[in-house]
């Protein structure tokens, strides 16, 4: 094999939604007759089987684990041996909390190209560049990986578009090969969240930007967004400030608008960090009294004006 594998993430009982991610960046990165191996983990992975069943996977690799948990010693095993195994010219991951018990060290022990945090992967002249931030996420770091037969890239969550259309890939099951785990599952304890919303799963979001000028004119624009049914969003330079929490912050450091059908961007310059968090919105109205501002270069629908006057003529309607 000289295509792709993906290393799916499951937990509890549930696929989580960065692997189908996963399943959609390898389809755009594919070359032709390559083939696409998808691995899940899992005491019991034949209830995964279905929902990986996509477009663009020719393999679901079945391997059932011991532990109902996940385990960093198992995955670390198993990913480093079907690598060994298959010789995948591109490994993917999830960039996630699990992901960094054993991507890292599967990498280093095999002696693999490596990134992390992968928000953009492309082909230039044959060769994989994967796009990272760097410096607290101020540049866009480009990394490639000369004389590496194998790259292995964990990709950031909620950035790259889902695979969505069925197909008909073979299964083959494995048993995972013999180790002794140095951890032992004791329980799972869900933790509970410091985020206060979703931003992945807001279908409209309001966002506000430096434009808005004071912290106390926050309010006003909670209000806005409660009276026309949106969520109230920003951008960084107000989640830095601390005027509302970090889990609010569209863009490259913050969240993805995955969900977002309807973006209105109020007092946002548009700064390319933020347009990254809205790379999957169709509808996006931009309100800005700087007629040169970024922003208008990516909306649909652009305001030259005073967004505090437009606001007042929103609440006015609702």
């Amino acid at each position: 094999m000289s295509g792709v594998l993906i290393i799916a993430e499951q937990r509890r009982g549930e696929l989580r939604p960065v692997s189908l991610e996963l399943i959609g960046a390898a389809q755009a990165l594919r070359r032709s007759g390559e083939a696409v191996a998808v691995a899940i983990l899992a005491s019991a992975p034949s209830q995964f089987i279905e929902p990986l069943k996509l477009a663009g996977v020719d393999e679901i690799v079945a391997v059932k684990v011991e532990s109902a948990e996940f385990d960093p010693d198992t995955f670390e095993a198993v990913t480093a041996a079907l690598i060994a195994e298959r010789k995948p010219e591109l490994v993917l991951a999830a960039h996630s909390v699990d992901s960094f018990g054993y991507v890292p060290a599967v990498a280093a022990k095999l002696g693999l190209g490596f990134a992390s945090d992968v928000f953009k992967v492309e082909r230039i002249a044959g060769e994989l560049i994967a796009t990272r931030g760097g410096y607290g996420q101020k540049v866009n770091v480009e990394v490639d990986f000369p004389g590496r037969s194998t790259v292995l890239l964990a990709l950031r969550p909620n950035v790259f578009k889902p695979a969505e259309q069925a197909g008909s890939p073979r299964i083959t099951e494995i048993a995972p090969p013999p180790l002794s785990s140095r951890s032992v599952g004791r329980g799972f304890v869900e933790l509970a969240g410091g985020d206060d919303v979703d931003m992945t799963q807001a279908e409209f979001i309001l966002t506000i930007g430096r434009g808005i000028g004071e912290e106390s004119n926050v309010a006003q624009f909670k209000e806005l967004a409660d009276a026309v049914g949106a969520t109230l969003g920003c951008s960084r330079p107000i989640a830095d400030a601390g005027w509302l929490p970090k889990s609010r912050q569209v863009g490259q450091s913050g969240k993805t608008a995955s969900a977002c059908k309807l973006y209105i961007a109020m007092g946002v310059s548009g700064a390319i960090q933020h347009l990254a968090g809205m790379k999957h919105v169709a509808t996006i109205v931009a309100v800005n009294s700087d007629a040169g501002a970024s922003i208008f270069g990516v909306a649909k629908y652009g305001i030259v004006g005073d967004i505090f006057e437009i606001a007042a003529e929103l609440r006015r309607n609702f």
